[in-house]
């Protein structure tokens, strides 16, 4: 499993205790086999925390969605699979990204709503850390990720 998404699992679940929210992150065994349409979800009777949540943990400072998404075997592009598993759902769609700069670097991570990931999707190749920082701020804390607030739309 990667750490990242257990990370931001564990950054959610510790969200919901904080905050008294009724609520469940996990990440769903990766098979082999079987498709895996998102890295993390979330579970509540509360609509707004009923998530889910595709985590990517990069080296460099820009997302490019040619370079960091896959192509299915029905040449569908990742963020076009995923958005489709939203509407089905129901659920409120994430993108975490983590930016790796090195060892004895501090690393960076925030969270931005799926329909503004795909606003970037359908403007040019990716999106910058500059881009990210106007998000939500996953903060380091020696636990993994802190989340001070998510206000899903």
């Amino acid at each position: 499993m990667n750490s990242f998404e257990r990370d931001i699992a564990q950054c959610f679940n510790r969200f919901f205790a904080a905050k008294g929210v009724h609520g469940f992150a996990y990440r769903l065994k990766q098979s082999r086999f079987a498709a895996q349409y998102i890295d993390v979800l979330a579970d509540s009777l509360d609509p707004r925390y009923y998530l889910a949540i595709e985590c990517k943990s990069i080296a460099g400072k820009k997302l490019y969605f040619s370079q960091h998404f896959h192509i299915n075997k029905d040449d569908l592009h990742q963020i076009e699979v995923i958005s489709e598993f939203l509407r089905k759902t129901g659920r409120q769609g994430y993108i975490a990204v983590e930016f790796r700069f090195g060892s004895g670097r501090t690393k960076e991570a925030y969270l931005m709503s799926w329909q503004d990931l795909t606003a970037f999707y359908q403007k040019g190749p990716g999106i910058t850390l500059e881009e990210f920082r106007e998000c939500i701020t996953l903060k380091k804390v020696p636990e993994g990720y802190h989340l001070d607030e998510i206000n899903p739309k």
